[in-house]
């Protein structure tokens, strides 16, 4: 049904996703530069596609799959009558990628990507319908170094962001040692699915109700909670080699994704006001059986920007908004603006972003909407100042002013 003509459009934007304005967005885009830089300082290149895929390709990851395809897609049949999906994550693109070319490529690959991802589900905190992910993975290795190098970049982002070893706990889990226990308590595959689901859980529940529902699976907690596993040991001490002291063995550590071969680890907020799992990874060792029959092993993790963000806010780590433009150029009449346009042009070469006002307004306005903007310094461009070559700049964040020469102005700015 159309709407009526005098009824007004929403401004509010479709629920769960966000409206970046220039300060949100310079938020996101201070977290994207974060991962961007550390990913490619460990050695890593990026690769990005499109937003779009065949549904087929998520389909045909199976039963496993079956909640994301079903409840969680933004799925349609277009024009030609294609059934296509908006990506829910970035691990089935990057198979086909890979193995589109995988004899071309060098092993082992280090790849990674900055996507934005659409999932149709409850909106919450730290979780929305639309969000943007770091994935980082090395291809084509078994060596628990890879393991240990994807762990030790998790880390170097959250050091990048000033986070400190207290802030973040990295626990590591076994999906091979999860099998092993099943198999001993006598669980057959969709018994193990369902317990490997309440370990999953498991941060999230009353530690009693916890308690009875594992007792439902004929076993006691102490099953898990033998000595961590050699591997997961000798993953320990490789990375307190590389500096970092924060991570831990923790059984109950399964990752939703049955896609997980073996090594798995989350990263949890230790903050009691965001206590929670902030993002994860791990082992999958058949990331191409899709498109073809020769196995390829992969190690890997995705960090998305809202749960980072809560991570960031809740310790006062997000940097303060800078506005991109340095200085506002107001004018004392219209007629200046060729003048006003002249000098913004010298400071422009000079490296200075500066945006001009075209003078519709009284300078007062001028100055409220600069000041709106945020934007730190004012220069007013009158009859005066032309005549004399000497410029009053304004400081708007605190009022105080200074006279300047006009050849001066451009070093003064990049020396701030």
């Amino acid at each position: 049904m159309s709407k009526n003509k005098d009824e007004k459009l929403s401004t509010e934007p479709y629920k769960g996703v966000r409206d970046f304005y220039p300060a949100e967005s310079a938020q996101l885009r201070y977290i994207l530069n974060v991962w961007r830089t550390v990913a490619e300082r460990w050695g890593y290149a990026e690769y990005k596609a499109s937003i779009l895929e065949p549904s087929d390709l998520y389909k045909a990851k199976g039963a496993d799959n079956e909640e994301l395809v079903k409840e969680q897609t933004y799925t349609f049949t277009d024009r030609g009558g294609r059934e296509v999906t908006l990506r829910p994550e970035m691990t089935p693109t990057v198979a086909r990628m890979v193995a589109g070319r995988r004899r071309e490529l060098g092993y082992p690959l280090r790849w990674y990507s900055i996507p934005n991802c659409f999932r149709y589900e409850r909106p919450q905190r730290g979780r929305g319908r639309e969000f943007w992910q770091l994935n980082v993975d090395i291809f084509g290795s078994t060596s628990l170094a890879a393991d240990a190098e994807i762990i030790q970049i998790a880390y170097d982002v959250m050091k990048a962001f000033g986070a400190t070893d207290g802030d973040f706990v990295i626990k590591i889990g076994s999906r091979k040692e999860i099998n092993r226990v099943a198999a001993e308590m006598g669980l057959d595959e969709a018994r193990t699915k369902q317990f490997m689901a309440l370990l999953d859980r498991k941060a999230k529940m009353d530690p009693e109700e916890f308690a009875q529902q594992f007792a439902a699976f004929g076993a006691n907690e102490s099953v898990l909670y033998s000595a961590a596993p050699q591997e997961v040991q000798a993953l320990l001490e490789q990375l307190r080699a590389m500096g970092v002291a924060n991570a831990e063995y923790d059984p109950s550590v399964v990752r939703g994704f049955a896609y997980y071969t073996d090594i798995m680890f989350e990263v949890f907020d230790t903050a009691p006001e965001n206590n929670r799992a902030m993002f994860g990874g791990g082992r999958y060792d058949n990331l191409t059986e899709l498109f073809d029959d020769e196995p390829l092993p992969g190690v890997g993790f995705g960090m998305g920007d809202m749960t980072i963000a809560d991570f960031l806010e809740v310790r006062g780590l997000l940097p303060a908004y800078m506005p991109p433009t340095v200085a506002y150029i107001a004018v004392a009449g219209a007629e200046l603006g060729p003048e006003a346009q002249q000098l913004a042009q010298e400071l422009r070469a000079a490296g200075v972003n500066v945006a001009v006002d075209f003078g519709e307004k009284k300078l007062g306005d001028q100055i409220k909407a600069a000041s709106k903007g945020g934007v730190p310094w004012l220069i007013v461009v009158g009859q005066d100042e032309l005549a004399s070559g000497t410029f009053n700049i304004k400081n708007l964040n605190t009022g105080a002013e200074e006279k300047m020469a006009r050849s001066q102005l451009a070093q003064f700015f990049l020396n701030l």
